[in-house]
């Protein structure tokens, strides 16, 4: 068993990996919940020992299977964000094979941890049924209001767009192996709920509402059970006219060893200007390349991401990036100059920068492509759309 404290509720408690798992009596989804992953993050965890609690105590009857996992319990023993790698960057395909076969290389307690999250999720993934869904519980070292994170494929697009949120698309071409680009590379629902600030009580009223709302929505339990209006009301309330998707248009990565620094007082969806001071890194100033909104700033020792700039995507380009999916326009694109297919499976492009210079990576994102730097003159695309499981929730009422 190991400790977790809360801050925000001076109380501290017990939990092991699976902290716990309903069955229902009727067939349905199998909902998978993560909190935890960085051991500075309990918020999510004391969710959802109380959500476990209160399906227990009060009767509530769902279909299909809720599972409750812990992330890093090293860490959150601690009340640390990890022990030598962060546990959400380090969910790559290199990785997880080596997991899967004989690590050889040093293992440290993060190695030790993914291994038995990972080898959770297989079990899940084997014995259970689906549709499934993945969701992964998080806060923030700044003050924010609630969000969603979201790799952009369509059938997490559909899901999402259920929840009076914010949505955030593309964080994953910034990030290197979080554990929900992974799942979506298996091919099924899987985003990520930001509550709010570490330390804070409105953060464990979030995840608990959003838990509840996320079981509505996958049809694992009927409305009248979870006091539907009041959860949602307690996530609605808060995001007003920010209530929209954006997508990442920037990053401030920390270099190793780089004394960075935020201005004091930027928080969450707060609007920047171009030329505005926003950090330091020594003596050198660093300010916002354009306007729009600063995102996730960070105030906090450990992690490697100064800040990202979001801007809002108009209703339009998803109407169209929706239609042109559909219909597999991109097939066309190798007919463009300056891009080709990486490999014969024709799933990934590689486009030359300097050829295909008129064609921003904005026009590849409407078609469900995620670019990585293969080297300085040129990206590798890879397509959403591609490994999406959509069979499998063509079904859903959210999926219609």
């Amino acid at each position: 068993m190991t400790n977790v404290h809360s801050k925000a509720l001076d109380q501290s408690i017990q939990v092991e990996r699976i902290i716990g798992h309903i069955k229902g009596l009727s067939p349905g989804p199998t909902l998978i919940f993560t909190g935890g992953i960085h051991g500075n993050e309990p918020s999510g965890v004391f969710a959802l020992k109380k959500v476990v609690q209160d399906i227990q105590n009060q009767g509530i009857k769902i279909k299909g299977n809720f599972y409750a996992i812990s992330g890093n319990l090293w860490a959150l023993e601690r009340g640390v964000r990890f022990h030598k790698e962060d546990l959400n960057r380090v969910w790559t395909k290199s990785r997880i094979m080596e997991l899967n076969g004989q690590y050889k290389k040093e293992e440290h307690e993060d190695i030790h941890q993914q291994k038995e999250i990972l080898a959770e999720i297989n079990s899940i993934l084997t014995k259970e049924s689906g549709p499934f869904y993945f969701f992964d519980l998080h806060t923030t070292s700044s003050a924010t209001l609630p969000f969603l994170t979201v790799n952009d494929s369509m059938q997490n697009r559909k899901f999402t767009m259920q929840y009076p949120l914010p949505i955030i698309l593309g964080i994953e071409e910034y990030l290197d192996g979080p554990l929900l680009s992974y799942i979506n590379e298996l091919g099924y629902v899987a985003f990520g709920f930001e509550a709010g600030q570490h330390d804070t009580m409105a953060s464990i009223e979030n995840n608990v509402a959003f838990i509840y709302l996320s079981m509505l929505f996958c049809g694992a339990v009927c409305q009248e059970q979870i006091e539907f209006h009041k959860c949602y009301e307690i996530l609605a309330k808060t995001t007003g006219d920010i209530r929209k998707i954006y997508e990442i248009y920037f990053r401030y990565l920390i270099k190793p060893d780089e004394d960075f620094k935020m201005r004091p007082g930027f928080f969450n969806f707060q609007r920047i200007r171009a030329n505005q001071e926003i950090a330091d890194s020594g003596n050198k100033v660093i300010r916002a390349k354009q306007d729009g909104r600063i995102f996730m700033p960070l105030y906090q020792a450990q992690g490697v991401d100064g800040f990202f700039a979001i801007r809002k995507v108009l209703p339009f380009f998803l109407v169209l990036s929706g239609f042109m999916r559909r219909i597999r326009i991109d097939r066309l694109f190798v007919l463009l100059p300056g891009v080709n297919w990486y490999a014969k499976d024709r799933k990934t492009l590689v486009v030359n920068r300097k050829i295909a210079i008129f064609f921003a990576k904005q026009f590849f994102h409407l078609m469900g492509y995620r670019s990585k730097t293969l080297d300085k003159n040129r990206y590798i695309m890879k397509n959403r759309e591609d490994s999406a499981r959509n069979e499998e929730y063509e079904n859903e009422i959210w999926y219609r």
